[in-house]
């Protein structure tokens, strides 16, 4: 079955750190690139960074360039998403997601996990 599991996220002080967690099976790992979205409330689904389809290269947004990095662990089949320097601003439901291509904007996405929450306070 074709899915994508999340989980991390929580709530934090800003200046604080969090990693989300994001396993896919084996189908969507092997041949999807993976990234992840964020949506704060008033606002639409922005993009947050992705890898490449083969792992390769990694793209992020401007407003989380320096304090967001994405890795992942092949073994596991599994991508990370490492939050530090949070801010209020980056409070937001996180979504997982998977597009055979590259990913740059939610109506390209095929697959999306369930969401998680991130809420920083000031």
């Amino acid at each position: 079955q074709d899915e994508l599991v999340e989980s991390g996220g929580g709530s934090v002080q800003a200046g604080g750190s969090l990693r989300l967690s994001c396993e896919a099976s084996e189908r969507i790992f092997s041949g999807y690139a993976m990234g992840w979205f964020r949506l704060a409330p008033g606002k639409e689904r922005e993009f947050v960074a992705a890898f490449s389809w083969n792992g390769v290269l990694t793209n992020y947004a401007d407003s989380v360039k320096g304090r967001f990095t994405i890795s992942r662990d092949n073994a596991k089949r599994t991508v990370y998403l490492q939050m530090n320097s949070l801010e209020p601003e980056d409070t937001a439901l996180y979504f997982c997601a998977a597009r055979f291509g590259t990913i740059q904007t939610p109506q390209e996405v095929d697959f999306w996990g369930q969401g998680t929450q991130v809420a920083v306070s000031s």
